[in-house]
């Protein structure tokens, strides 16, 4: 049976979900109502129609759909389950969704706990970066069932130009887990081809701007080598260093799972480490090349 949504609600509005949040309050019919630890979030969207709300439980008062935008798995069973949590109260939404990265072996546990007490769960990670998320052109990576992503999709569409259903329970995640792999390996890569082509007497920025235009071109390439990796700027307020290691750890913990010796991946999980380790933790992700020209 489908779910009407009269209400929404957003939890968390940092870097990507004050954005998101202000895509739905702009673009959905539905009331809004938001919460945020950090009151200056919640009063920059009150111009854009967003009802503040004081608490994550007086948020599942009103909305009968809930985003969640959130640092980690740990917060969104904490802000579901714990004892001020979205179920913790007299009314419970019917739906919520994960739209960060999250372990997947915890999201499918979750979403079974959730439905056992009535509330549909979905796995719906974002991809792009702070700028799809404020032009409303971000990829959501959906995990759960076909009834629910397709009473859920005019709202994805509000922050979303390309939504996709990858699967069941937990698959959004795994494509999301995936995508990140791919692009921290790659980034990586062009981190050592930089140093290398630099060393031998190439200017990186020629390089990198000859490179896409061949069979070496890629989103990796135009985005973190060409603007972050080659003029060497990394900072802060963007994909973060500590966010891309949170990432490619959950990749490393799938590979394990499934019995892949992964060792690009690992390499790539102990330059973020180290990057982390030195102080960079907070510094858009490519700064991991520090470590790359230090080994």
């Amino acid at each position: 049976m489908s779910v009407a949504f009269h209400q929404v609600g957003f939890i968390g509005l940092g870097v990507m979900g004050e954005h998101m949040c202000r895509n739905l309050c702009r673009k959905a019919p539905q009331p809004v109502h938001a919460y945020d630890l950090r009151p200056d979030a919640l009063r920059r969207l009150k111009d854009d129609g967003a009802q503040a709300r004081g608490s994550v439980r007086d948020v599942a008062a009103h909305a009968d759909v809930v985003f969640l935008s959130l640092p980690s798995i740990d917060h969104v069973e904490a802000v579901c389950l714990g004892a001020e949590g979205l179920l913790s109260g007299e009314r419970k939404p019917a739906m919520i969704v994960d739209t960060g990265t999250s372990d997947v072996a915890r999201t499918r546990a979750l979403a079974a706990r959730l439905a056992e007490q009535g509330v549909r769960f979905l796995d719906a990670p974002v991809a792009r970066m702070p700028e799809a998320a404020r032009d409303g052109t971000l990829l959501i990576m959906v995990g759960g069932a076909q009834e629910d992503f397709d009473a859920l999709r005019p709202l994805l569409a509000c922050m979303g130009s390309d939504v996709v259903l990858c699967g069941d329970s937990g698959c959004g995640q795994i494509v999301k887990i995936a995508n990140n792999m791919v692009l921290m390996m790659n980034v990586a890569v062009l981190s050592e081809a930089l140093l290398i082509c630099e060393r031998a007497g190439m200017d990186g920025k020629q390089l990198f701007d000859v490179l896409a235009t061949g069979s070496a071109a890629s989103q990796a390439l135009n985005v973190a080598g060409i603007r972050a990796l080659a003029p060497r700027d990394f900072p802060e307020g963007r994909f973060s260093t500590a966010y891309a290691l949170k990432d490619v750890s959950l990749a490393s913990a799938l590979a394990d799972t499934a019995g892949v010796d992964a060792r690009i991946l690992a390499h790539t999980r102990a330059l973020l480490q180290d990057a982390v380790a030195n102080g960079d933790g907070q510094a858009y992700y490519p700064v991991l090349i520090n470590q790359i020209a230090t080994r």
